[in-house]
């Protein structure tokens, strides 16, 4: 008897049943939503804000002309409930990915078909559903994005989308359409 008490009392204390050991830890880098509508038309993007933390952060942290999550960890989804125009081109209801790849005076944005990636690392061109070119602009000298941050400006059936991040500014326009019965 005393051999099964003690049995039972050592496998109690085995890691695979003791919970302290397997504690989740909270993410350090915030998770964020940003959403707009128009009608019957919902743009939802969710996304993780990185700090800049005294970091150089394009050309260093976020290398130039490589492809980049557009945050960090999970790589940034953008969901729409009806078609809309993105920079003038049609993008179909639904969820993608969005990449970016950061250069000096321009940026590349991509919408991609590729969904639940970790980072860029398994990004794949092939599954591209639209990409475009829009110049970066720098943000004035007294203002500073800590964290990397996706603003939506929206005005009735347009918006126009933000991607700031330190003393970088890039943005192109969002037209909502209508859903046709």
């Amino acid at each position: 008897m005393k051999l099964l008490v003690s049995v039972f009392i050592l496998a109690l204390h085995s890691p695979q049943f003791s919970s302290a050991q397997n504690i989740l830890k909270p993410r350090t880098i915030a998770l964020a939503m940003v959403t707009a509508h128009f009608k019957s038309a919902y743009l939802k993007i969710t996304y993780s804000q990185p700090q800049k933390n005294n970091r150089e952060i394009f050309g260093k942290l976020v290398p130039f002309d490589q492809v980049w999550q557009t945050g960090a960890n999970e790589a940034t989804e953008i969901t729409t409930t009806n078609d809309i125009l993105i920079n003038g081109t049609s993008l179909k209801a639904g969820t993608y990915s969005l990449f970016t790849i950061p250069g000096k005076e321009k940026w590349t944005i991509i919408f991609n078909s590729d969904l639940g990636l970790w980072g860029a690392y398994n990004y794949n061109s092939n599954t591209d559903v639209l990409r475009f070119e829009v110049p970066s602009k720098t943000i004035p000298e007294n203002a500073v994005f800590e964290l990397f941050t996706i603003r939506i400006d929206q005005k009735t059936d347009t918006a126009e989308l933000f991607l700031l991040w330190d003393k970088t500014q890039v943005s192109f326009p969002i037209q909502f359409t209508e859903s046709k019965p």
